[in-house]
């Protein structure tokens, strides 16, 4: 005949194998910081339609992401190019400047790409954009994965046309 005390060791032993063969809860393992990767929304991406022979278009979205990031680049097979601009008044006129460190995208902040702002230049159309029709483009972040977009293409007439872009 066994102990009692013997029982019992043996189901104590066999819970405390039961419990360290579980798996570690996942705040215990990695912290989400670590495996998370900042995600960017894009909202309202939409292209400034080209009159024929146009050498560029204007690109616009608004961007929000969840951590500091940057947008450092844009590619799309509908233009020989696509760069990153800025407009801003300097000395009473209007000036337009390459950004080629990109745009920064401080954490939570909705950062518009917009005429007379920050915006794309789609350099040398493939074809001309036609409103109604559409344009993908995938945009390159610094730490957020790459995301492809559709752009509208909306009519010349409508919204404000882009200062400065007539010397384009």
């Amino acid at each position: 005949m066994r102990h009692p005390r013997f029982g019992l060791l043996a189901v104590g032993l066999t819970a405390l194998t039961l419990a360290a063969c579980q798996p570690s809860s996942p705040d215990a393992a990695t912290p989400a910081s670590a495996t998370g990767t900042a995600q960017v929304t894009v909202s309202d991406p939409w292209i400034r339609e080209t009159p024929p022979n146009a050498a560029v278009a204007g690109g616009y979205l608004t961007l929000r992401s969840a951590a500091d990031d940057r947008l450092v680049s844009v590619e799309s097979a509908a233009a020989a190019a696509v760069e990153i601009h800025e407009m801003r008044h300097d000395g009473g006129m209007m000036r337009m400047r390459e950004l080629p460190d990109g745009v920064p995208l401080a954490a939570g902040t909705d950062v518009e790409l917009r005429p007379g702002g920050y915006h794309l230049m789609f350099i040398d159309p493939v074809e001309p954009l036609r409103a109604g029709a559409t344009v993908e483009a995938t945009l390159h972040f610094e730490h957020a994965p790459a995301q492809q977009v559709q752009f509208d293409v909306r009519p010349l007439a409508g919204d404000a046309a882009a200062e400065g872009h007539s010397g384009h």
